[in-house]
């Protein structure tokens, strides 16, 4: 074991930052890829831990995978129709993506397929998947609670479901689709909130038949099952998600200019983006384009004193993985900082909730949580000096690390290693930013 420490920046952070693939596309650009009969080329896919699980489950059912000396991967599949059962079980490490995405995808395949992972993800809960999942027919078995490992047998005879979302979730919302697509008729999912709407996008990008409308508030995703997917060549813009923490880093060093190139601009994921603007970050975007159907820009960050804001409930649902560092920017903020809508933290890799209350109390920062509320005390200056828990949580460990550019002494992050699962050139961005950081081996015999 060893542990991860920030130094206090003694300059302004600057440079051109690229951001590796989306980890959400690049989940679901695999996925793809192999629905479609043919060869796919993907550029920009995040070689990361996380999407490397899902790659991993897609070749087990016979597409195959081949890394090209550009970067890119290309994929060739005889489609969905060919699919066949897995030899071996399906470990998803960390990744709840990959578990719930793949769920919806084989629940109407005509074989079995045992699914476990990592200590963190047989923790968090299924049940919210296996629900309507079992509505079409499928058999899901899991262990008490809902959770991991689980046995899905597919559905004999799958029919097609309507299910209203009960909680926004862009996870659960793309397996229901996912699932509809192996079933004759129309499947439909309801969505009281907005949730990333990346596999609506992937359904336009390849032409599958699917509408979308509006209906007294609510925002129906209507698919039609057993499509002809042809081919096309997918390209990955920058993760928001990652692009986070190299922001705050930029915003909380005075004097920094830092450009991020290449990063997704989704509206329904760029609630952080308006959040840190709102408390007065010197962001600018640039070069907007859209790209297999995503936007995507420059994003251009300087050092700027913040201020404390309310982020309401609505907004959450754009920016869910973004308030662990977000809550350290509001720690050097001027005044409070109240962010409300936050329950699903409580679900994530850790309780992130609880986990960013840990920590913040940890480095001499006060905060408080009532119900689905956390607001943050900002202060001039925090002592640091303390040794953060990671918990199998690769965000709070990079949030820690970057709050450690402003303590007065440094911060520890022990479990570090978890960055690889969605970011694993984190520590060259920033070493090219002018961070300095060491990593320290355990001292104990």
């Amino acid at each position: 074991m060893s542990f991860l420490s920030c130094h206090a920046a003694v300059s302004p952070l600057s440079g051109t930052i690229p951001i590796p693939g989306d980890k959400s596309l690049s989940h679901r650009a695999l996925i793809f890829a192999a629905l479609a009969r043919g060869k796919t080329t993907i550029t920009g896919l995040l070689p990361s831990e996380d999407v490397w699980s899902t790659r991993l489950a897609l070749a087990s059912l016979g597409v195959d995978f081949q890394d090209e000396s550009d970067g890119r991967v290309a994929v060739n599949s005889l489609g969905y129709q060919a699919f066949h059962e897995p030899e071996d079980i399906w470990n998803m490490g960390n990744s709840g993506t990959s578990a719930r995405l793949l769920m919806g995808m084989v629940c109407n395949l005509p074989f079995r397929v045992f699914m476990t992972g990592d200590a963190s993800l047989r923790r968090r809960p299924m049940g919210r998947v296996i629900q309507p999942l079992s509505q079409f027919g499928a058999k899901i078995t899991a262990r008490q609670d809902k959770i991991l490992p689980l046995f899905i047998e597919g559905a004999a005879h799958p029919v097609p479901i309507t299910y209203t979302l009960p909680v926004p979730s862009a996870q659960v919302k793309s397996a229901i689709l996912l699932a509809g697509l192996m079933c004759h008729g129309e499947t439909t999912v309801i969505e009281p909130e907005p949730s990333r709407d990346h596999t609506e996008r992937l359904f336009d990008y390849y032409a599958i038949p699917h509408s979308i409308t509006e209906r007294n508030g609510h925002r129906h995703i209507t698919v039609k099952g057993f499509p002809e997917i042809q081919p096309r060549p997918l390209h990955i813009v920058g993760d928001p998600s990652s692009a986070a923490f190299v922001m705050v880093a930029a915003l909380l060093v005075p004097g920094s200019d830092v450009t991020i190139h290449n990063v997704g601009l989704n509206p329904l994921r760029t609630g952080l983006i308006e959040t840190l603007q709102d408390m007065g970050g010197d962001i600018q975007i640039h070069n907007q384009t859209v790209v297999s159907g995503e936007e995507v820009g420059d994003i251009v960050v300087r050092g700027s004193a913040l201020r404390g804001v309310t982020v309401p409930a609505e907004r959450a649902p754009r920016m869910i993985d973004e308030y662990p560092i977000l809550s350290v920017a509001a720690s050097f903020a001027e005044g409070p900082t109240e962010m409300h809508g936050l329950a699903e933290l409580r679900v994530k890799e850790s309780n992130r909730l609880q986990a960013i209350l840990d920590g913040l109390s940890a480095v001499g920062v006060r905060a408080e949580s009532h119900d689905d509320t956390l607001t943050v005390y900002g202060q001039n200056t925090v002592r640091g000096g303390a040794t953060i828990a990671a918990h199998l949580d690769h965000r709070m460990a990079m949030s820690f690390f970057v709050m450690g550019l402003r303590t007065q002494s440094p911060i520890m992050i022990q479990g570090w290693e978890s960055i690889n699962t969605s970011f694993p050139t984190f520590l060259d961005c920033m070493r090219s930013m002018g961070v300095t950081f060491a990593v320290i081996p355990d001292a104990k015999p």
